[in-house]
């Protein structure tokens, strides 16, 4: 991989004392707003790329995510800050043996005609520490979105992510 692509997400220092950094990633697809929201919130539709989801979506109510691109995973409380549909997504997302994790998913329009769709993907990190790993990771997910999207399979996460690490790590 060469490391000039134009999909690697930036790691960017956030404003303020101990404010951290956010790791950010413009993405493009040719779907509508609607049908890349669909994707992104639809239990059925981002089991596809990422996981699912169970519970009662709604701002501050937390639902059940289970990855299912990674194995032995279980669930883990996600919850929703903010959702302006087919827009805005902010959730925290409490992994495991990691400080909480706090996602923004931003769609707008990318074109006149509304028929493709731009994506800012932020995760706001409270450090640098291990930002190659957690870039590799949304990388790959966000490349597994693109082909669910596109109604193909995505990548095998042992087929790239470790080249998508020694990538991140430059």
């Amino acid at each position: 991989m060469a490391d000039t692509r134009a999909d690697l997400g930036r790691v960017v220092p956030e404003d303020g004392e101990g404010a951290g950094v956010g790791l950010e990633f413009r993405r493009t697809y040719p779907d509508p707003v609607e049908e890349v929201w669909a994707a992104v919130t639809e239990s059925e539709r981002s089991a596809r790329w990422i996981g699912t989801w169970t519970g009662r979506p709604g701002i501050a109510s937390t639902v059940e995510f289970t990855m299912t691109g990674e194995d032995g995973a279980g669930p883990e409380p996600v919850t929703i800050l903010e959702c302006d549909p087919p827009h805005r997504l902010v959730v925290d997302w409490s992994v495991p043996g990691e400080p909480r994790w706090r996602v923004e998913v931003t769609l707008t329009p990318d074109d006149p005609e509304g028929t493709g769709t731009s994506l800012l993907f932020v995760h706001r990190l409270p450090t640098a520490a291990g930002v190659t790993d957690v870039a590799a990771g949304w990388h790959y997910y966000l490349d597994r979105l693109a082909a669910a999207l596109a109604g193909r399979p995505g990548p095998e996460w042992d087929d790239v992510v470790a080249e998508l690490t020694k990538l991140y790590a430059r």
